[in-house]
């Protein structure tokens, strides 16, 4: 572990010698990579340096402990203690650094939200957990943009996915994905009983041209004319849009917009993240078929948490977490929860990594 890292130190101090050289100065490209690279190290190397200044305080401290001055032993013994538990905590943290980047996390993300079991209920609560990651978003002063919606006449959403832009959204939302599971007395429920139904959510990060490539020869093109409730803001013209990829029969449907370009450049959005995901866990599956993810086999049919709303309980199942706040959580409140299942899958990565062994 520390021949990786002193490894690392050298290569960063390479590239700080690198960017003060006249050849990569006035080369725009080249200084852009090598600065890049360096950012990439800097995390890392710091942390490093401020563990192995530790680690040199600690053996001051020892040797002190070993003299014959026994009020400087004193306070060695003290310090050690100290010294001790902050190399400790410098290790996990370093072990995490050295975890390898997800490329994704500096993207924005397309955010879909189906009800799934549970009829109207399900799809007032998809309504509810998607108005939670909008509540959120507003907090992080993040940018929201619904790019296509289903409503039913309660109120709830069969369907609803927003493209959410901003510093590093992938990165805090995905492990969002998976069945949402809710617990609760509908208003429509006369009896008063506790009903259970669900929603899905699927965290896609947002893809450009060059990530996914959609030949033109792969595509249906369907144009129809917008539903609507009536009145004035009936669509008469086919602005609706639905393309489908032929290779892979992936479907998606836009009719917000009232012009079909604004609604083909939606749909093409969200196909272009679909189809990146589908790839993905394809290469996922065959670079790892007999090893399972972090979440059981990873598909999200799988129940991810529980909202039970007579505890005011929420309950994360694979980070084994319960928050008696979910009143707070479904307006927005939502950072104590992400932080705890990012430290759940960040133990999970640096295990599966081989880093869980002393740096």
């Amino acid at each position: 572990m520390y021949a990786k890292l002193d490894e690392f130190e050298k290569r960063y101090d390479e590239l700080e010698g690198l960017l003060a050289t006249p050849e990569v100065l006035n080369d725009r490209d080249r200084f852009k990579a090598v600065s890049k690279e360096r950012a990439d190290l800097e995390d890392v190397v710091v942390q490093y340096r401020a563990h192995k200044k530790l680690d040199q305080e600690r053996q001051d401290n020892r040797e002190l402990l070993a003299g014959d001055d026994r009020d400087l032993a004193e306070l060695a013994k003290e310090e050690l203690a100290r010294l001790e538990a902050e190399l400790a905590a410098s290790s996990e943290r370093l072990k995490v650094l050295l975890i390898p980047k997800d490329p994704n996390d500096e993207k924005n993300v397309l955010v879909e939200v189906r009800a799934g079991t549970g009829g109207d209920e399900a799809a007032l609560f998809a309504a509810d957990v998607f108005r939670m990651y909008a509540r959120y978003a507003e907090t992080r002063r993040w940018k929201l943009e619904i790019l296509s919606q289903s409503e039913t006449e309660g109120g709830g959403f069969k369907e609803i996915v927003a493209l959410i832009s901003g510093q590093r959204v992938y990165s805090r939302l995905k492990w969002e994905s998976g069945v949402h599971r809710v617990q609760r007395v509908p208003v429509t429920e006369a009896q008063g009983r506790i009903h259970t139904s669900a929603c899905t959510v699927a965290v896609l990060p947002e893809m450009e041209d060059v990530d996914v490539e959609i030949l033109e020869k792969d595509l249906r093109i369907d144009t129809y004319r917008s539903g609507g409730a009536g009145g004035q803001h009936v669509n008469r013209t086919d602005s609706a849009v639905r393309l489908t990829h032929l290779p892979t029969g992936v479907v998606v449907a836009c009719q917000d917009e009232r012009s079909q370009v604004q609604n083909r450049a939606k749909a093409m959005k969200i196909l272009r993240a679909r189809l990146y995901d589908l790839y993905a866990t394809e290469q996922s599956s065959k670079l790892a078929a007999d090893r399972k993810s972090q979440v059981g086999t990873g598909d999200r049919s799988e129940r991810i948490r529980t909202y039970n709303f007579p505890q005011n309980r929420l309950t994360d199942h694979r980070a084994g977490l319960t928050l008696y706040k979910l009143e707070l959580i479904v307006q927005g409140d939502l950072d104590e929860l992400l932080d705890a299942v990012q430290i759940h899958f960040q133990a999970e990565a640096v295990k599966n990594a081989g880093l869980d062994g002393g740096v």
